[in-house]
């Protein structure tokens, strides 16, 4: 009757790096964008960084500040709807609540004004996106070089005006999550808590980063194990391993093995790394965030939702501070090359993590070979390792309640990963969940979507 192990099937396949081999490395940052259409820019930035490594360019300031801007906004748009969409229907309406109610229809009966301020969060994130670039999602203005365009003034006008609502929305976010953590501190405590190492990118002197900055290492205690490693080295620290259950891989920490090299990305491992936030409002949260770790790292898997929420307000406030710089209207954004290396390795990150795109292209240009090493991938063995922690504690024998399973889906939603079980749209997910008993017969299986 008790849970002895549990296995995260993927069984999605999308073959981005073998039909890309033969394209001209300049269409990339065009191409890879519809790996996702939530977080499209992280992959055109990457991609587009791999390919200014290949020309060997630095880019323009005010290109840089550009590519800053519209990533900003998908991480502002991506966390909205994580958070407002996915997962507040968990706690706000409760785990054991109808299925069918439980997502952001259900939250905009219960609590209109949460939801109608999420949904336009979401929004001012996505308009960003539309007046850098020219479109919402699978944006094409980032390019080999910098961007397509400059920023036109009233643009920046327009998106000035939505910071103060953005501000108020994420305090009002955070203060229900917090009375939520308070409320329910041993549950919150006791979700998925496994210890694993935490890795992202940050500044030379530590401080939070998502678009520059180089690798860092912390373990579960909260030491630093590696830092600052350029991301160009990511192979000489993460290796891969395949798992015969899934097309997702297995990363770890080279240096450590598998598994003690598990490690997590994405909002709570940057908080974890990071020595501090770039912006005043984040860095009072992040401050009230380290002490949950009691001078450790902070491992709840819970906790993912306020990390995410604190990178929210570091976002609307590094926004702010892009917009107020007369530079960000400058017309020098790009400059022109062509191939001068025979491989290129971008990094940023994207919201749910530390994403790199690796290239190598022959003489006239042509990709040879393709690495993207996604966030999503990364975590795996850890949301492996979460779904075990929370079937353990709420699955118990064959007969299973509802809510104990929500509990379990819930533990990979604090991840947001780039998949369709994620998703929580109108109480429906396409997931299959089998409780399989130690003689290996099959003694309940439970679909949803």
């Amino acid at each position: 009757g008790q849970v002895s192990d549990a296995q995260f099937h993927v069984d999605e396949f999308r073959g981005f790096e073998k039909f890309c081999e033969g394209r001209v490395y300049t269409e990339m940052p065009v191409i890879t964008p519809r790996i996702c259409g939530i977080c499209p820019v992280s992959h055109s930035i990457a991609s587009a960084k791999a390919c200014d490594s290949i020309q060997r360019v630095a880019i323009p300031e005010t290109a840089v500040m550009l590519r800053k801007l519209i990533q900003l906004g998908q991480n502002l748009s991506s966390h909205a709807l994580s958070y407002f969409y996915l997962s507040a229907p968990d706690f706000l309406l409760g785990w054991d609540s109808d299925p069918a109610l439980r997502n952001v229809v259900g939250l905009a009966t219960k609590f209109p004004e949460v939801a109608k301020r999420g949904i336009r969060l979401r929004k001012f994130g996505q308009e960003i996106s539309q007046h850098v670039t020219g479109k919402k999602i699978h944006t094409n203005g980032i390019i080999p070089g910098g961007v397509a365009s400059a920023l036109k003034s009233e643009s920046r006008e327009e998106m000035l005006k939505w910071i103060p609502e953005a501000l108020e929305t994420t305090q009002i976010g955070l203060k229900l999550l917090k009375d939520y953590m308070d409320s329910h501190k041993a549950e919150v405590e006791s979700f998925a808590p496994a210890e694993t190492l935490h890795m992202g990118l940050v500044g030379s002197d530590g401080t939070h980063e998502m678009y520059d900055g180089k690798l860092r290492w912390m373990g579960p205690d909260g030491k630093i194990i590696k830092d600052q490693v350029d991301p160009k080295d990511y192979l000489a620290y993460i290796a891969e391993m395949p798992v015969d259950f899934s097309y997702l891989k297995f990363p770890y920490y080279k240096p450590m093995g598998y598994p003690q090299g598990i490690y997590r990305v994405g909002p709570l491992a940057r908080l974890n790394i990071a020595s501090k936030m770039k912006t005043p409002k984040a860095q009072k949260e992040f401050e009230a965030f380290k002490s949950l770790g009691r001078g450790k790292a902070v491992n709840g898997t819970f906790y993912y939702h306020y990390a995410r929420l604190i990178e929210t307000l570091a976002t609307i406030e590094e926004i702010e501070m892009l917009l107020s710089d007369e530079k960000i209207l400058s017309p020098e954004v790009h400059v022109t090359a062509s191939r001068n290396a025979s491989e290129g390795i971008g990094c940023c990150e994207a919201p749910r993590g530390t994403l790199f795109h690796h290239y190598k292209v022959d003489e006239g240009g042509k990709l040879t070979m393709v690495n993207l090493l996604i966030a999503t991938g990364q975590n795996n063995p850890s949301m492996n390792r979460s779904v075990l922690d929370v079937a353990k504690q709420y699955v118990k024998g064959s007969d299973v309640k509802e809510g104990a399973l929500n509990r379990v889906e819930a533990a990979i939603r604090c991840y947001d990963p780039c998949l369709s079980c994620s998703t929580h749209a109108l109480g429906s997910m396409p997931l299959v969940m089998e409780i399989i008993g130690p003689d290996g017969n099959l003694l309940r299986t439970v679909k949803k979507g």
